[in-house]
Parts: C-alpha cells; sequence; structure tokens
C-alpha cells in the first residue's frame, strides 16, 4: 500500500490527497508532523527515489528559513543533511508519497500520474 506523510494543515496535501481518492489510489496517510520519517528510513527512500537530496527539503517551511538552511546545507555531508531531515517533520518536503519502489516528493500531478496511473 502507498504511505503519503502529509500535514493536516497543508493546501498542497490536501490536493494531493484528494487526487488520490479521485483516481481510486488506497493509501495510508501518515502526519508527517507526528510520525515523521527517521534517519534510517530517510535514507531508504532518498536511495529508491533517484532524486538529489535537496528535494526532500521543505525549503519554504518555517523551520528551513529559521535555521537558515539554505545557507548551512551545502556545506554538510548528505549522512549530517538526512540526520537532520529526520529531527522534524515539518523539515520534510511534503506530500511524501512512498510506493513499492519509488518516492515522490511534493505534488506534482503530472509526476503522480505518470508513476501511479500510466505504470500501476
Amino acid at each position: 500500500m502507498i504511505k503519503v506523510y502529509c500535514y493536516s494543515r497543508c493546501a498542497t496535501c490536501k490536493k494531493a490527497l484528494k487526487w488520490l481518492d479521485e483516481n481510486g489510489i488506497e493509501h495510508e496517510v501518515i502526519d508527517i508532523k507526528a510520525d515523521h520519517p527517521d534517519a534510517e528510513a530517510l535514507r531508504k527512500y532518498y536511495a529508491m527515489s533517484g532524486l538529489p537530496l535537496k528535494r526532500f527539503w521543505n525549503t519554504s517551511g518555517i523551520p528551513y528559513r529559521e535555521m537558515e538552511l539554505s545557507k548551512k546545507l551545502p556545506d554538510m555531508s548528505e549522512e549530517d543533511q538526512l540526520t537532520l531531515l529526520a529531527t522534524d517533520g515539518m523539515l520534510v518536503k511534503r506530500p511524501l508519497l512512498v510506493g513499492d519502489g519509488f518516492v515522490l516528493t511534493g505534488f506534482k500531478e503530472a509526476e503522480w500520474t505518470e508513476k501511479l496511473l500510466q505504470e500501476g
């Protein structure tokens, strides 16, 4: 079953969940703030995704800006970034969709359609 890490007050997450429902795609919703992925899960998702690590950061979030991560991340190792990312679900780009052998960050309808409707 597809897992979708979401934040209940996030408009993009609501839009993504509505899209999943409208397309009849079964999914499990996980509260990214209360039950965020740990470093081990993030390492696995990052490896599965094939995406650059920067795609996992919620760059528009308050914690990201308050910590001035745009200045700090370029000098951090991937391992340090994953460890930091695991400390707060609000740092993670959402929705974070985890399927069988793939991971998508954020909601881009064309990307989701390609991965979830055309392959499935």
